[in-house]
C-alpha cells in the first residue's frame, strides 16, 4: 500500500472542508476545517475572509486558541449582523486548493456551553413534596459583561424510565417542580439558548430521591 501511494507521486493538496462555525456567547466565534489529502508534501492551511460585500480580504487572526485546524475570532474581529465569507486554502510546493466558501452570520451560529452547578433539593409544602432545582449560566472566558440573557429548559424523568418530560423555564436559573411521585428517584438536566441560536448540550445529570409521603 505504501509503495502504491509513493508511486502516485506528489501532488497539490486535496480540498479542505469547513465543518463548523460556532459562537458561545455572540461576542466571539470559531471555525474548524477538515484537511484534504496533503499530496505527500508538507501543507499549510490559511483561512481568508471578507465581510458583507467588502472587497478587502483578511486572514484568520488566531490559529491557536480553538485547537488544530481552527480559527478563533475574538471580540475585535467578530461583528454582529455581518455576513462573513470564509474560505480555507491548502498550499504545498505543488500548488494550492480552496474549500467551498462558508457564509457565516455570528447571530445564527450561537450555541452556548451547557449550564453548570445544577443542584437539587426536595422541600415539603403542605401535603406535597416538590423539587427545587437551581443552576448557573455557562462560564465565559472572553466577554465584556455578564449581560447575556439565556433561555433555559429543564428535563426530568424517573431513573428507570426512558422518556423525559421537558419544561420551558424561561430566563430564571431556578425552578420548582411539583407533581412528583413519592419514593421515586428522578434524573434532572438543564440546557440553555441565546437569542436566535441553538440549544446547548444538556448539562450533567443530577439525581434525587423523592421521599415517601408519610
Amino acid at each position: 500500500w505504501l509503495d502504491f501511494c509513493t508511486s502516485l507521486g506528489q501532488s497539490y493538496p486535496g480540498k479542505p472542508k469547513i465543518i463548523r462555525c460556532r459562537s458561545l456567547e455572540k461576542e466571539t466565534f470559531s471555525c474548524w476545517w477538515k484537511p484534504g489529502s496533503d499530496g505527500g508534501l508538507p501543507t499549510n492551511y490559511t483561512l481568508f475572509y471578507n465581510k458583507d460585500s467588502e472587497e478587502k480580504i483578511y486572514e484568520c487572526p488566531d490559529y491557536r486558541t480553538s485547537g488544530p485546524n481552527s480559527c478563533y475570532f475574538d471580540k475585535n474581529h467578530a461583528d454582529l449582523w455581518t455576513t462573513y465569507n470564509i474560505t480555507v486554502m491548502a498550499t504545498n510546493e505543488m500548488g494550492s486548493n480552496s474549500s467551498d466558501p462558508q457564509y457565516v452570520d455570528v447571530t445564527y451560529i450561537v450555541q452556548p456551553d451547557a449550564p453548570v452547578n445544577l443542584s437539587l433539593e426536595t422541600k415539603p409544602s403542605a401535603s406535597v413534596t416538590y423539587l427545587w432545582a437551581k443552576w448557573s449560566p455557562p462560564p465565559l472566558a472572553d466577554v465584556s459583561s455578564n449581560s447575556h440573557v439565556y433561555q433555559y429548559e429543564l428535563r426530568l424523568k424517573p431513573e428507570e424510565k426512558e422518556e423525559w418530560e421537558t419544561i420551558s423555564v424561561g430566563v430564571q436559573t431556578q425552578y420548582k417542580v411539583v407533581r412528583l411521585h413519592a419514593g421515586v428517584k428522578y434524573v434532572v438536566q438543564v440546557r440553555c439558548m441565546l437569542d436566535l441560536g441553538e440549544w446547548s448540550e444538556w448539562s450533567s445529570e443530577r439525581r434525587i430521591q423523592i421521599p415517601n409521603g408519610e
